[in-house]
């Protein structure tokens, strides 16, 4: 009877058990908000580059990564926040929940085996970090940059949490979830930029670039996306890059100035 106590008392202690494949899910305990950041009950990795805390009120440019496929690292895109961040620009690559950073770090959270990994948590997961990074920095303005399952989720952001960034820009963006999976298996767990479009404040700008060859996020998507938010007043516009695929539009010139732009408030 004591051993039976014993065991009990120890199992409160433990706290109840994890369910059988559940990805470990836990706030960081000491977020820097330089390498880690908490997000609605995650710990995302991130990396940051510009200007430190303090010295003014910048510009902050979130870079969010794809699908990245084939099991790899989610690290292409922190180049892209390397070569943006400046003076007046903090710039955070920011990895999503369950994917891992190829340095040996990885956010908690799950990717769903990198499909159909929208959902609301991991939604609101990447909002709750940017909103803790927004006041972190002190940030004057908030340019969420997102490329392919990235623009996406900040599609779904600009309308779900409408006023947390002031622009976003969306390279090769599955806006339009249902019509992209035409064809293949549905994702019934994920969330689509398009429904939440008649809540994305007018005051917000909004520039969607997709490839003339992409064969995955087809042109269209974005085109459609950008059209129905200009309908309801918001400045949205549309930009379809000559020649370039859905990978080779993340590293496009016009992206480049996209972001500038976005900065801007152009």
């Amino acid at each position: 009877m004591h051993f039976i106590r014993r065991i009990a008392a120890a199992a409160a202690l433990l706290g109840p058990p994890a369910a059988a494949g559940a990805a470990l899910a836990a706030p960081c305990p000491a977020p820097d908000n330089a390498t880690r950041v908490s997000g609605a009950g995650e710990c995302l990795v991130i990396r940051t580059f510009g200007a430190a805390p303090g010295r003014g009120q910048p510009v902050l440019a979130v870079v969010i990564h794809g699908d990245v496929s084939a099991g790899g690292p989610a690290s292409y895109h922190f180049r892209l926040a390397e070569q943006i961040a400046g003076a007046g620009t903090v710039a955070v690559g920011l990895v999503r929940p369950g994917y891992e950073d190829g340095a040996g770090a990885q956010s908690s959270g799950s990717n769903d085996n990198r499909s159909d990994s929208y959902t609301p948590e991991n939604v609101d997961a990447v909002a709750s970090a940017v909103r803790a990074l927004r006041a972190h920095h002190k940030a004057r303005r908030v340019v969420l940059i997102g490329h392919s399952g990235g623009a996406a989720i900040a599609g779904v952001i600009l309308g779900k949490h409408p006023g947390l960034a002031d622009a976003a820009v969306l390279v090769a963006c599955p806006c339009h979830l249902p019509n992209w999976r035409s064809g293949r298996r549905a994702w019934t767990r994920s969330e689509s930029p398009h429904a939440y479009a008649g809540a994305v404040p007018a005051s917000a700008l909004v520039i969607a670039l997709t490839g003339s060859l992409d064969d995955n996020t087809f042109p269209a998507l974005g085109a459609s996306y950008a059209r129905s938010l200009a309908a309801r007043g918001v400045r949205a516009r549309f930009v379809e890059v000559p020649g370039a695929n859905h990978s080779a539009v993340f590293r496009a010139p016009e992206t480049l100035q996209a972001i500038r732009d976005a900065a801007a408030g152009r």
